[in-house]
């Protein structure tokens, strides 16, 4: 019997230890990319005034178009924000409703950016053209990447939601692709500001 209980109690710690190196590996994974996006925008920010004869992007940014991307991404946000809300009041449904509504917003994010890239890429404006073109398709495109990969993570927690219900797993992983999201948004805001407004101005 007391054998029985120290093998539940060392599987539980060993449970437990293992969520802790979970949490642990998004964050280090968060601050990883927190710096990568500071050399990328410091980058741009040194590379922004180098043209070389080429469009600038006062001449390439259209305001409709990074306006609906800002529209999306943060309303995306506020999704995410109610799929957690949703999450911690035990209604399973409205979680995972929220987290699609979360997902085709950022779905709508990546379609519209891709066709901006398109649009620039006709215009001659190519990711070799200039410097300044070279470090706007990295940031935009880097941030593009991330959003791409948390839609790919969302989905796959929806899929594990619909099979396994909320449990201690799987708001865990809602928690910290909600987080993810959230940071996401915040990167978008210092790049909408840096590279689309300041850019055109």
């Amino acid at each position: 019997m007391s054998q029985a209980i120290s093998h539940t109690n060392d599987h539980h710690e060993e449970h437990e230890h293992h969520e802790d190196l979970s949490v642990l590996g998004f964050w280090l994974f968060l601050v990883s990319d927190v710096i990568l996006f500071g050399t990328i925008f410091a980058t741009f920010m040194v590379l922004r005034s180098h043209f070389d004869g080429g469009p600038t992007g006062k001449e390439l940014f259209e305001a409709p178009g990074y306006i609906t991307e800002t529209f999306l991404l943060l309303t995306s946000s506020f999704t995410s924000g109610l799929a957690t809300l949703a999450m911690h009041k035990g209604k399973v449904k409205q979680l995972i409703g929220w987290l699609i509504v979360t997902a085709l917003l950022g779905l709508g994010f990546i379609g519209f950016e891709v066709s901006e890239f398109a649009n620039m890429v006709s215009e001659g404006a190519t990711i070799s053209r200039s410097a300044f073109l070279t470090a706007f398709f990295t940031l935009v495109g880097t941030h593009g990447l991330h959003v791409s990969v948390g839609l790919c993570w969302m989905t796959a927690i929806i899929i594990q939601l619909k099979q396994n219900g909320i449990n201690a797993l799987t708001t865990r992983k809602v928690t910290l692709v909600s987080l993810y999201w959230h940071f996401l948004d915040v990167v978008w805001i210092f790049l909408l500001t840096i590279v689309y407004l300041m850019g055109v101005m």
